[in-house]
């Protein structure tokens, strides 16, 4: 078993995640709406990732168990990257992370919007978003309602302004 350096949950939530890196591959399996391969993750992060440390991220998230790992049947060498219920239970975290982001952090205006949906939307919001993520990643039922749509929306409607 690894050493704890204390007891302290705040310690060990930090230890589990590891890093900004960590955080950021989490939030674009959140809110990428879809299961993600290396690939993607890759390519789509905004931050510039490099492959060495998405691929150890990767395996540090997936070893405490808040990614899943699958082979694709339609392709022998892609793996895709699911969230756990331990990782889908961070929404509210990252949504007070959003939050808290948008009051000091300067953001910019348009990525900005996601989490200003999802703090105006509050705890119902992210109960819904929660149950879409169990959808794509668990394989549970479609909710009635997207809570990414709202999201995507919102988005979309800040670039087009």
């Amino acid at each position: 078993m690894k050493s704890r350096r204390s007891g302290c949950p705040i310690n060990l939530t930090l230890e589990t995640f590891g890093d900004r890196w960590s955080l950021i591959i989490l939030r674009d399996a959140m809110f990428g709406g879809r299961r993600r391969s290396f690939r993607s993750f890759l390519s789509e992060s905004t931050e510039g990732i490099a492959s060495n440390i998405l691929s150890d991220r990767l395996q540090r998230l997936t070893a405490s168990g808040l990614l899943t790992r699958a082979a694709d049947p339609g392709h022998k060498q892609r793996i895709f990257y699911s969230l756990t219920e331990s990782a889908i239970e961070l929404v509210p975290l990252m949504a007070f992370m959003g939050s808290w982001g948008i009051r000091h952090a300067l953001p910019s205006f348009e990525l900005s919007e996601r989490a200003q949906v999802l703090e105006d939307g509050g705890p119902q919001l992210w109960d819904e978003f929660m149950d879409e993520l169990r959808h794509i990643h668990l394989g549970s039922p479609a909710p009635v309602v997207s809570a990414l749509a709202k999201m995507q929306a919102a988005y979309e409607a800040s670039i087009s302004a």
